[in-house]
């Protein structure tokens, strides 16, 4: 079985009533990068991308990545 990241951006966005747009714009990160990871359909994870959201969100890592089994 094979484990992979999954983001848990919807998530975070969901519980603070946060469009993506909005997070974009706060974070400074490429809204389609954002759109991405809000729909699980990234392939990668860019560290600069990763900080500009714990950044702006005010969360971990962690918060954001989880690690699923498939």
């Amino acid at each position: 079985m094979a484990a992979r990241a999954k983001s848990r951006l919807k998530e975070i966005l969901d519980e603070r009533n946060m469009s993506i747009r909005k997070c974009a714009e706060m974070s400074g990160v490429n809204f389609e990068t954002v759109r991405k990871m809000y729909n699980d359909e990234a392939k990668q994870y860019q560290r600069d991308t990763l900080g500009a959201l714990c950044k702006a969100l005010e969360c971990d890592i962690s918060d954001l990545l989880e690690l699923i089994e498939e």
